[in-house]
């Protein structure tokens, strides 16, 4: 079996470039982002390992011998590449090396394309909900809870969590009325960036709900009202303009707060990884989706206007709507094309990043387990990868997805096929450079917070097959981060090393 690590400059031995190059192999996406690799590489080992000059120059000199010919052919020919097993010891000490050479790296993650990426390297997500984080930070008695999910999701290698930026007019509201802030409320959310960073999690931050939890549009409806505005419904949320400059002036406050414990800016901190609309946006008053895809286009610019270094998605549950008729097909049932939203009419909209899409086969299709959930999920997935591949060119997240306990017929075993189900389809999509970008589990809780499950809570130290599965997920996608630089496209013809990887279980 072969050590040498040839594709794409995942992982290479110099003193075998010559004999690979000799030999006509050459990789697309080498060549000056390969030089960079190589000399970020060495000047890693001469500072972990104090090589002597000479035999540092030594390999310099072998590097740069052979980058001018790296330079003028790219691209390997897919009948000359070796086959290899990538074994899990050579992945573990490449992800070491790359975390200590970048552990002080700490910059916003962006868009490539169909990828994310974060220092030039690609950023496959493994997450997690839990959206009560904020009012949990509130009160010191429960601010410890926040601390323990991020420290267990963090054991498990979950990189990134969702959670709201919003509550609006309820108990311990962030905002009391139209631009009014509780600022003991506003310090817990400070914490909960603080936190996020402490544990290396990144954040997804929505900033209203459609549902009427946490007061949603629903809330801003009773404000518009109560200020004599003569309003027809919810909806009018999404088009009144008293409403809609109500939603502008918290994008701003928040967008705008200086963290009281970091002293970051949140439109500035690296810890936040995204924006989010809305949770779940529905406009049922207007089913050709006309409605809402005016407020998407105005508020996404928006968005932008104020923070142009981060990225903003939706918050869509990603139903087909009336733009693509051929596609209602996947939706989970004939209602959902009639909720106002259009998947991908309306991550069309300029400063829209990213797209996010919902998996809840249990409340969209029967509440009752059975196999036909497992096979909607497999085609709900792969219908918005490539779409967002084909039609939209950008990575789609599958920020909520589960399985609740109360539903009739629910065992761990089946969950845990689930969530397997939403992991292997997405690597599917990684290996080949695919759009699917990640997904996030609906939802992590720590133990002691059993009253308020929804009955979708993961509770890590009592599933201990579920926290199995997180894991190795996690490992798997922080390896391909790691081992392939986002310019590479996974451009090897013949199959991928990688491909191979994800179906061995040792890790």
């Amino acid at each position: 079996m072969s050590s040498v690590w040839y594709c794409c400059g995942n992982k290479w031995k110099p003193q075998e470039l010559a004999k690979d190059e000799a030999a006509g192999h050459k990789c697309k996406g080498l060549g000056l982002p390969l030089l960079k690799k190589l000399l970020h590489l060495l000047l890693a080992h001469v500072l972990r390992y104090g090589l002597k000059v000479i035999y540092a120059a030594f390999i310099l000199n072998v590097l740069l011998g052979h980058v001018s010919s790296l330079l003028v052919d790219t691209r390997y020919e897919n009948s000359e590449l070796e086959e290899y097993y990538v074994s899990s010891s050579r992945i573990s000490n490449r992800i070491t090396d790359h975390n200590e050479m970048d552990e002080d790296a700490w910059t916003m993650v962006q868009k490539s394309g169909n990828q994310f990426i974060v220092n030039g390297q690609p950023f496959y997500v493994n997450g997690f909900n839990t959206y009560w984080l904020m009012v949990f930070a509130v009160d010191q008695s429960t601010r410890g809870k926040v601390s323990e999910v991020f420290q267990q999701a963090s054991a498990v290698g979950l990189s990134v969590c969702r959670t709201w930026a919003f509550n609006d007019g309820q108990w311990r509201a962030l905002q009391t009325s139209p631009s009014v802030y509780d600022e003991d409320v506003f310090k817990a959310l400070d914490f909960v960036v603080s936190e996020a960073q402490k544990y290396k999690i990144r954040l997804i931050l929505s900033l209203v709900n459609n549902w009427e939890a946490y007061g949603g549009k629903s809330q801003y409806a009773k404000w518009g009202k109560a200020a004599g505005l003569n309003l027809t419904s919810d909806d009018d949320f999404f088009s009144h303009p008293t409403l809609k400059s109500y939603y502008k002036a918290h994008v701003h406050t928040v967008l705008n707060r200086v963290n009281t414990i970091t002293n970051i800016t949140y439109k500035d901190d690296p810890t936040i990884f995204a924006w989010e609309l809305m949770n779940e946006p529905r406009c049922e008053s207007d089913p050709s989706g006309n409605k809402l895809q005016a407020w998407i286009e105005e508020m996404a610019v928006y968005v932008k206007s104020i923070d142009p270094k981060h990225l903003v998605e939706i918050g869509l549950e990603g139903f087909y709507g009336p733009s693509t008729p051929n596609k209602v097909q996947y939706n989970p049932n004939t209602y959902a094309q009639q909720v106002g939203t259009d998947f991908i009419r309306n991550h069309q909209v300029l400063g829209v990043d990213f797209a996010s899409v919902h998996i809840y086969p249990d409340s969209w299709i029967s509440q009752s387990i059975s196999d036909a959930h497992v096979e909607f999920t497999k085609s709900w997935m792969q219908a918005h990868i490539d779409d967002a591949e084909n039609f939209l060119g950008m990575p789609v997240v599958f920020s909520e997805f589960g399985v609740s306990t109360k539903d009739p017929g629910y065992n761990a075993t089946y969950r845990d096929t689930l969530i397997s189900t939403v992991y292997k389809t997405l690597l599917n999509s990684t290996k080949k450079g695919g759009s699917g970008g990640g997904s996030l589990l609906w939802q992590l809780f720590p133990e002691g917070t059993d009253y308020m499950d929804d009955g979708y809570a993961i509770v890590l130290s009592k599933s201990a097959s579920t926290s199995n599965i997180i894991s190795l997920q996690s490992t798997r996608l922080k390896t391909f981060n790691s081992l392939c630089s986002w310019r590479c496209r996974w451009g090897c013809k013949r199959k991928h090393p990688l491909e191979n990887f994800h179906y061995h279980d040792e890790l």
